[in-house]
Formats: C-alpha cells, sequence, structure tokens
C-alpha cells in the first residue's frame, strides 16, 4: 500500500511541477500563449511543445535518479533555472530580431531553433542531475 500512496503522490508532484514549469514559460511572453494556439499559430505551438518536452525531460530524469520528492523538486528547479537561461541567452545571441515578435509573427524557423535549444538545453542539464 505505501508504493501506491507513494506511486501516486509522485505523479502528482510531477504534474504539478510541470503545469507550474509550463505556467512560468507563459508568464515569459508578452502575448497569451493559448490565445495564439487557439489561432492556430504553429510557431507558438512548437515553442510551446518544445518547452513542454524539456521540462519534461528534466523533470523525469530528476524523479528517476532521485528517491525523495524534494530532491526530486530541487533538481527540477535547478533545470528549470537552466532553461529560462537558455531562453534569455538565446534572445542574447539574436539582437537582430526578438524571439517574441517572431512567434507571435509566425515564423516558425525561430519556433524550431528555439524549441531545440530549450531540448537540447535539458538533455545537457539533465545529464548533470543526481
Amino acid at each position: 500500500m505505501t508504493v501506491v500512496v507513494n506511486l501516486v503522490v509522485s505523479v502528482l508532484v510531477i504534474i504539478a511541477l510541470q503545469l507550474l514549469g509550463m505556467l512560468i514559460f507563459s508568464w515569459m511572453t508578452p502575448f497569451k500563449d493559448m490565445e495564439e494556439l487557439k489561432k492556430g499559430n504553429v510557431a507558438v505551438g512548437l515553442a510551446l511543445g518544445g518547452k513542454f518536452l524539456a521540462t519534461a525531460i528534466i523533470l523525469g530524469v530528476a524523479a528517476y535518479t532521485n528517491t525523495s520528492i524534494w530532491f526530486m523538486a530541487m533538481w527540477f528547479a535547478v533545470g528549470y533555472v537552466c532553461l529560462v537561461a537558455a531562453y534569455w541567452i538565446f534572445e542574447l545571441v539574436t539582437p537582430s530580431f526578438k524571439i517574441s515578435d517572431c512567434l507571435k509573427q509566425g515564423n516558425v524557423a525561430v519556433a524550431t531553433l528555439l524549441s531545440m535549444v530549450f531540448i537540447g538545453t535539458a538533455f545537457a542539464v539533465s545529464s548533470l542531475i543526481v
């Protein structure tokens, strides 16, 4: 019975952290992500998908390598800070355009690159989680 309770609690914490991560990412954009998705903005969909997958990678590795929910959450926070930093570094190294403007305009090329930046960062950072 304890195993089942631990599993249920872990799954609930994972879902909560994933949702929190996506909420924080949505606050970073000056537009409403869900409204852009409803309009069919593929660029925003790609960027959100990359963010979701990147947070899931970090969260999955954190859950796999830690038996404590607190340590899992701590490592997720560390990885998440790295994802946010990757976004801002990407913004800095592309001074000729603003990422959020490109996404709102539906620029799929920028969205795809941003998505890969998130996923690549997640893989690199997740290898450091112990």
